[in-house]
């Protein structure tokens, strides 16, 4: 079957719900609801997955500290991942829970896939487990006795588990690895996976027996699936494998399957979800934090390698968000509530923020001096004082019409042209804080462009003069436009506004760039309407 090319599937975590949300992880949706909005407007159909993990040994015993069942802390704690989502203006398709019904459905088919070809076999688990981070541990990957992710004590454990086999696909996916360059992003991230791959896999534990909270594997019931082997799955339950693998099982070719009755909705929807799942899935973006990469990189390409399903395009491990230095943490109380900052300032000031301050895969530090310099600086004077300079004169020397006719400045154009064939090989390669770098170049090149012009100075009972002042306000219109374009995947809400403002539709309606003079045309007028986009902030605010 031929793979659509226009087809982008691009997922975060899915977040634990042992504890509310926090700055990290508006991080990573973010920065996937970007690329998703980047992807729309490029014309891609595009699928974005989030959502929350609700399963693990760690849950269980969350929820008996607050005397209510896991279930009931799931929730509770998901509602406030979709209100912090919402907050953020998120545009995901799915949000997926691990206790949804088709979720578990495909963990146990996976599960049972895998038994069957003899992938996961049973026998006896010693060593150690970190709760907190629901991981086995090696002797000696230990240190000084604690997990060395969290830094926490871990658990010495005993007990029969399923084992899935890694060793068996340690060298397909070494080979993976090294003939994919764009499979584990940022680039210095490999070799911390093959160094981990070279000292030697060993077979992985995927069940659990002392705890009861998650999903039984249907050949015993007595073992409750390991957690990340859950949690991994939930990237092929969004993508559609159930209908996936109900056509397979059919034993019927693609084209055999479109010539079944159409009349047979079950058949269409499998159908079509059956192609999506291709389409989509071999176009998967992971994004992901550095410290699960090793669950995306190595654990779970070998369960799609057993599955003979094609690995995700790229998984991106981006850096943390730190605090003075430190990474953020309750018992050091200083951690960000993002909740707090969208309240304060808005949700695009912060979504702007995130991705400006810091090349996406490094680590930041979070200093509420930098935000308010930048929102000052970038946002409030550099964007806010351009749109609202340039309406205000062109209501007051055009009474709100675009001037038609007018001369464009071929230097301003150029460089929103130059901007806009970059922008998909920026986007490929996650460069998020230099697409925003560039935009702002742009916004302070029409800034020193209208400076220099200087339509209040214009003698405009000079015929020369006229049309340099139309020169200058359709020019700096055009550039905003361009702005407005540039900005959206980012601040969309901002764009909105100006868009607003410029009396044009939403961006979140196209699915491709309209050109600058299909939209204003002769006797365009410009809204009447007055917009604050980013009031300035003051020692009070």
């Amino acid at each position: 079957m031929e793979i659509n090319k226009k087809f982008f599937y691009v997922t975060t975590p899915i977040y634990y719900v042992n504890d509310v949300p926090h700055i990290g992880h508006a991080y990573s949706t973010i920065s996937a609801d970007i690329l998703a909005r980047f992807k729309r407007l490029s014309g891609y159909r595009v699928f974005f997955l989030t959502g929350t993990d609700e399963h693990g040994s760690k849950i269980e015993k969350e929820a008996l500290s607050r005397g209510i069942t896991p279930k009931e802390l799931a929730d509770n704690v998901h509602i406030k991942f979709k209100e912090l989502f919402n907050s953020l203006d998120i545009s995901y398709d799915r949000f997926i829970r691990t206790t949804d019904e088709d979720h578990i459905e495909t963990v146990q088919k996976v599960f049972s896939e895998l038994f069957t070809k003899g992938d996961i076999y049973l026998s006896d688990y010693e060593g150690w487990y970190c709760i907190p981070c629901e991981t086995f541990l090696t002797e000696k990957s230990l240190v000084n006795g604690n997990c060395p992710e969290c830094g926490r004590l871990v658990e010495k454990i005993k007990e029969k588990s399923y084992f899935l086999k890694l060793k068996k696909y340690e060298d397909r996916l070494l080979k993976h690895i090294e003939d994919n360059p764009d499979f584990i992003k940022p680039s210095f991230r490999k070799n911390e996976v093959i160094s981990f791959i070279k000292e030697g896999l060993n077979d992985l534990s995927v069940s659990r027996t002392s705890f009861k909270w998650g999903i039984q594997a249907a050949e015993n019931p007595e073992h409750v699936i390991y957690v990340w082997f859950d949690a991994l799955i939930n990237y092929l339950t969004g993508a559609g494998y159930l209908y996936y693998k109900l056509n397979l099982n059919q034993d019927k070719s693609i084209n055999e399957l479109n010539k079944l009755d159409k009349s047979d909705k079950l058949n269409e929807l499998s159908i079509s979800r059956e192609n999506n799942f291709i389409n989509y899935f071999s176009t998967a973006h992971h994004i992901v934090g550095k410290d699960i990469l090793k669950f995306h990189t190595v654990y779970w390409p070998i369960m799609l390698l057993a599955l003979d399903i094609p690995l995700p395009k790229t998984v991106f491990a981006h850096g943390w968000w730190l605090m003075d230095g430190k990474k953020m943490s309750k018992s050091l109380g200083n951690v960000v509530n993002p909740v707090e900052i969208i309240n304060k300032y808005g949700e695009d000031p912060l979504r702007y923020y995130l991705m400006r301050e810091v090349t996406f895969g490094l680590d930041g530090d979070f200093t509420v001096k930098n935000f308010t310099t930048r929102y000052n600086s970038e946002l409030a004077n550099d964007l806010g004082n351009l749109v609202s300079r340039l309406t205000a004169m062109i209501k007051k020397y055009k009474n709100g019409v675009v001037p038609f006719s007018a001369e464009i400045n071929i230097d301003l154009i150029n460089y929103a042209e130059y901007l806009n064939s970059s922008l998909n090989e920026r986007y490929e390669n996650f460069e998020f804080s230099k697409i925003l770098e560039e935009i702002f170049l742009f916004i302070n090149k029409v800034n020193k462009y209208i400076n220099d012009g200087a339509p209040w100075k214009i003698d405009l009972n000079d015929e020369a003069g006229i049309r340099l002042l139309d020169s200058i306000l359709r020019s700096s219109i055009v550039s905003i436009y361009y702005i407005s374009y540039f900005i959206y995947p980012f601040m969309p809400k901002t764009s909105d506004k100006i868009n607003t403002l410029l009396n044009i539709k939403s961006f979140l309606l196209c699915n491709e760039f309209v050109p600058a003079e299909d939209i204003f045309k002769e006797g365009f007028k410009i809204s009447d309407e007055n917009i604050m986009l980013f009031p300035r902030l003051t020692d009070k605010s």
